[in-house]
């Protein structure tokens, strides 16, 4: 409250004013644009991901956040990149994160880590643990893993004090930059009853969020061959609020905001923070800004 006062002396503006829970005044803020709530953050909830298809440095990362933080709440480390990394590197950019109020989820390296066995599983869980991770990803998008062992993966999580997000694939076999294009036939959609019943029994061992992914659903497909049927069909059993939607193209990322709003949660890459945060705050781009507005100037 005191931040948001000494804002409100700052801009002279009345009490009775909706106050934008930033971390600095910005420029121009007489445009009203729809600011997101304060962090942390239950709804809307923007997750960008980290190197893989593109490196990300410490001083990039950096500089990304200290200019845009305020619009992102998550980092993950795709493709298990943080194997590639020192360990100091690593606890160096989770703390970075930290401080910039983003928590860090380690992406699905699980799946890679478990063709090693049980015990490497422990050892990568304990490890995830002393440098810092605040989430971890448990996906079987590349690797057959058993429902079964995927919840016992989510509940050894939670007992280590850190947080589970299942990722759920309506294609088998899908993931680590597969494209639609060059599936073969083992590559087969699931059905949504397997589909949802499989992110049922995430929920009930305790995951708060569910990481959906593209493959299959959005990813490489024009348009018109979105599977928006099966999101919709989620969304109307469990509600939005359940999912985290892979959204990394900005036309896919503009359909989910304009479907079910600015509170829906997303993972996007961090090279699209800017046009997301301009479609999610209603400053550029959306052509519903002008629509039934009078635009002139005399």
């Amino acid at each position: 409250m005191k931040a948001e006062e000494a804002l409100l002396r700052e801009t002279g503006k009345s009490s009775s004013v909706p106050v934008w829970p930033v971390s600095a005044k910005k420029a121009f803020d007489f445009v009203r644009i729809d600011m997101p709530p304060k962090k942390p953050r239950q709804l809307g909830v923007v997750e960008m991901r980290g190197p893989y298809y593109t490196s990300i440095s410490y001083g990039y990362l950096r500089d990304l956040l200290d200019d845009w933080s305020d619009y992102v709440d998550g980092y993950k480390f795709a493709g298990g990149s943080m194997r590639l990394l020192a360990r100091s590197r690593v606890k160096e950019i989770i703390r970075t994160c930290h401080e910039h109020d983003l928590y860090v989820s380690t992406g699905g390296f699980v799946e890679r880590v478990i063709v090693q066995g049980k015990e490497a599983v422990d050892q990568y869980l304990e490890e995830c643990k002393r440098l810092g991770f605040d989430v971890v990803e448990v996906s079987s998008g590349l690797a057959p893993i058993p429902l079964k062992d995927k919840l016992e993966i989510v509940e050894r999580v939670q007992k280590l004090g850190m947080k589970p997000k299942p990722e759920v694939s309506m294609m088998i076999g899908a993931g680590a930059g597969t494209h639609i294009a060059g599936y073969d036939e083992a590559m087969k959609m699931r059905d949504f009853g397997e589909f949802s019943d499989e992110i049922e029994a995430h929920l009930k061992a305790g995951a708060k969020m569910i990481m959906v992914e593209s493959e299959g659903l959005t990813e490489d497909l024009p348009p018109d061959r979105w599977r928006k049927d099966v999101v919709k069909k989620l969304v109307e059993r469990f509600g939005y609020k359940t999912f985290m939607f892979e959204a990394s193209d900005p036309p896919v990322f503009k359909w989910y905001l304009t479907t079910f709003g600015r509170d829906v949660n997303l993972f996007i890459d961090h090279s699209q923070v800017v046009e997301f945060a301009a479609w999610r705050t209603r400053l550029w781009g959306d052509r519903e800004i002008w629509e039934g507005k009078k635009v002139e100037y005399t």
